[in-house]
């Protein structure tokens, strides 16, 4: 079991401590970064066995290193390796409440009720993370894990909570290194190292996203539908990029549309303009021949402004009362397809923006895969032909039945068979 007793001794030790403790038998990359004192951001990235012996040469002021990690060393969202924690980031400060006694009041009222308690409490020099750690989930959990993510925000924000904090590729303050705004040392309290696994949060703290069968068929919860649209998000913002992989980044043509596409569904993943921006940008360099930053910032600003309309209750409105599902860009897989010209080669590997042409492949693979399992090495004429053998068996045996029973109903001949009545229909249309 990690030990939860505080090192002490150096920043070095401190520092240490918590990333590693943070990245316990991590997989991927993990960022450490810096915030010059200019404003600039200098970051690098390492594997989880070389995090110790580096973090000597980045101590010192506003370190920080990302709390999930990464396929590649690229801090981007569709990078995302392993889901490794659920934080929500304090700014007690600009309510000017002290960080402590927000601690003791959330204690009181937030922590076991509506949110487990985190295992840790980053104290970042003028406010307070608080972070639960994980038993890693892929990737493809992003959707729940910002849902899940959500419920943790909302249950703080009358202390500050940011909602800018919360997107995966997140980074917080090292323990032991200094926030250059006051001169203070940031500091670390460790409640527990239970890791918590991210379908249990589910069930304990948002039923809403499995709820019970009805029987009556009825309109899905809010935060079902909200859950389903971030999957959809996720799963074309991945497109994206395999389809910017497929062409070796050659995109000349279609640069301005798919940067456009990216920073509005990474806005709507992530909730965070800023963030959404940087990594628009950061896609963009990965071009075989990237626009300018200032030609595609202006290009792609409508993205910004669709998004936030999503979040207006008058935009929502209005674009319901023109038959519109909301406020944003409701594209169609069709639209897309034909926006980028992506060949039916190209659909075959990627997840959801494909043709009818594409889904009706995918069917049969699914068929003959389902086929298979059920019925081994038999050739389906084999099946076809043992099945109208059957056919032919049960319709002779229909015949005879009738033949004794002249007067059956469809229901008693049924249980004659042992047969169901709509078969027996079925069966009645061949005599």
């Amino acid at each position: 079991m990690q030990t939860l007793s505080r090192v002490e001794g150096s920043s070095l030790g401190e520092a240490k401590q918590h990333v590693l403790f943070h990245h316990y038998q991590a997989s991927g990359w993990i960022t450490l970064a810096q915030k010059e004192r200019n404003g600039s951001w200098k970051q690098y990235h390492y594997q989880p066995e070389q995090l110790a012996s580096e973090l000597s040469v980045w101590l010192g002021e506003n370190v920080y290193f990302s709390q999930n990690t990464f396929y590649k060393p690229q801090r981007r969202i569709e990078n995302i390796k392993q889901l490794r924690a659920l934080y929500v980031d304090v700014d007690c400060h600009q309510l000017n409440y002290d960080p402590h006694w927000v601690v003791e009041k959330l204690n009181l009222e937030v922590f076991q009720e509506s949110v487990p308690t985190p295992n840790l409490i980053i104290f970042s020099g003028r406010g307070l993370v608080c972070i639960w750690l994980l038993e890693p989930v892929p990737s493809h959990a992003l959707p729940l894990w910002k849902a899940i993510q959500n419920h943790f925000y909302k249950q703080m924000e009358y202390v500050g909570a940011d909602k800018k904090s919360i997107d995966p590729t997140r980074v917080f303050r090292v323990a032991g290194s200094i926030n250059s705004k006051n001169g203070k040392e940031v500091a670390i309290e460790y409640k527990h190292d239970y890791r918590y696994i991210l379908r249990d949060l589910q069930s304990d703290y948002l039923p809403e996203l499995v709820p019970k069968q009805q029987k009556k068929p009825g309109r899905k919860s809010k935060i079902i539908r909200l859950h389903n649209v971030r999957n959809l998000h996720y799963a074309r913002l991945l497109d994206l990029v395999k389809i910017a992989e497929l062409r070796k980044y050659d995109l000349k043509g279609y640069r301005e549309l798919i940067c456009f596409l990216y920073r509005y569904w990474s806005c709507c993943l992530t909730d965070d303009l800023e963030d959404s921006l940087q990594q628009m940008l950061d896609f963009n360099r990965d071009f075989k021949e990237p626009l300018q930053e200032n030609e595609v910032i202006k290009a792609t600003r409508s993205a910004e402004k669709a998004w936030k309309a999503k979040s207006d209750a008058k935009a929502n409105e209005e674009a319901m009362a023109k038959g519109y599902p909301g406020a944003g860009y409701n594209l169609k897989n069709t639209t897309i397809i034909r926006w980028l010209n992506i060949t039916g080669e190209e659909q075959i590997h990627l997840r959801t923006i494909i043709d009818p042409s594409e889904k009706r492949r995918r069917k049969r693979e699914r068929d003959k895969l389902a086929f298979r399992e059920k019925y081994g090495s038999v050739s389906r004429e084999l099946y076809l032909d043992q099945q109208k053998e059957k056919r032919e068996d049960k319709l002779w045996q229909l015949q005879r039945a009738m033949q004794q029973h002249p007067n059956a109903s469809n229901v008693e001949l049924a249980e004659l068979l042992v047969i169901s009545e709509g078969y027996v229909r079925k069966l009645k249309k061949n005599i």
